[in-house]
Parts: C-alpha cells; structure tokens; sequence
C-alpha cells in the first residue's frame, strides 16, 4: 500500500475534494483487497468495499490523525467485512478464479487449484486469526499495524498469527510435501 501524505488527508478533512478524490482512489484498492479476501465473493466484496469507502468518507472528519489513515481505513474495511459476514449465510462461496498474489508456482491449472485451496483453507480460519493472516501476510502489514488495525495488544496478534500459520500448515502439508508451495 502506498504511503498516503498526511497533508493529503488535512486537506481532504478540510473540504479539498480533489485531495479526498485522490484519497479514496488510494484506498480503494487495499480496501476491496481485504474484503476479497475475508468474504471470498468478489460481488459480497465489491459491495462490502463500496460500503467501506462511504463510511471512510463519512467518518472523515471524526479521524484523529493518531495512526496511519491506511490503519485506520482498515480497521473500517474489516469491520465492514465482518457486518457482511454476519449478514450472510452460513456457507462461504469459493470461485476458482480467486488468485491471491502469494501462492506457488506452476501452470495456470496448478494455479488455480492451489489458489482455491489456499483461499478455502484462510476462509476455514477463525475470524481474529483470518484477520491477521490477511492483513499480514496479503496487506504486508507489520506486526504492530495489525495490532493497530485490530485493536488487540501486539502479543495477541502474534498468537493469532501463530495459530493460523500452524493450521494453514496443517491443511496445506500436501502441497508443502509436494513442493507446490515454497
């Protein structure tokens, strides 16, 4: 994620529409990233980013500055995305399209077997340890942005972390053992 100038978001606060333009479109990529990958539905995630970004716009004048505004736009994004959770039923759809920017290598039918199975095995995770796992490893955040993003102290993300690394391991060993992923 770029880093957004913090004279960009005054002036966006401040009533700039150019600025504010130009801060949404920042955001907007990274914001639907995270809805992808906590809904796995690229309509529910259009939507989910659609309503984030209004929310960002309206909340606007209410940021404080405090942390970075992709932190805090973040925060917004998982927030929307698990109101989306709630509201859906119990059962997450898959595509085999879905093609997360860390997997293995291989052919395009590789490809999208392993991207299927990496995206079911991140949808199997708990909530608070899908989170992390996405926001570290598919947003590259650090470790104290992700606590930051999810209002947890730093040593409770990294349990979840943790957690969600040795079940991804888990379920993924196959592919570990067949040197499909690194």
């Amino acid at each position: 994620m770029g880093l957004i100038d913090g004279d960009e978001v005054r002036r966006a606060r401040e009533g700039d529409r150019e600025a504010l333009v130009r801060l949404l479109r920042k955001l907007e990529g990274p914001v639907y990233r995270t809805a992808r990958y906590m809904l796995g539905d690229e309509q529910d995630a259009m939507d989910a980013a659609q309503e984030a970004l209004v929310r960002i716009y309206r909340n606007l004048s209410g940021y404080r500055m405090e942390a970075k505004v992709e932190t805090w736009a973040q925060r917004i994004a998982l927030r929307t995305s698990i109101d989306f959770l709630r509201k859906r039923k119990p059962t997450l759809p898959l595509e085999e399209g879905w093609e997360p920017h860390r997997v293995g290598k291989g052919s395009p039918v590789e490809w999208s077997g392993v991207a299927f199975d990496v995206q079911e095995a991140i949808l199997r995770l708990p909530e608070p340890q899908r989170t992390a796992v996405i926001l570290r490893y598919q947003q590259d955040f650090t470790y104290e942005e992700v606590a930051e993003t999810m209002e947890m102290p730093l040593n409770t993300v990294k349990s979840h972390l943790f957690r969600g690394r040795k079940k991804l391991q888990s379920w993924l060993a196959d592919y570990q053992e067949g040197g499909v992923l690194p």
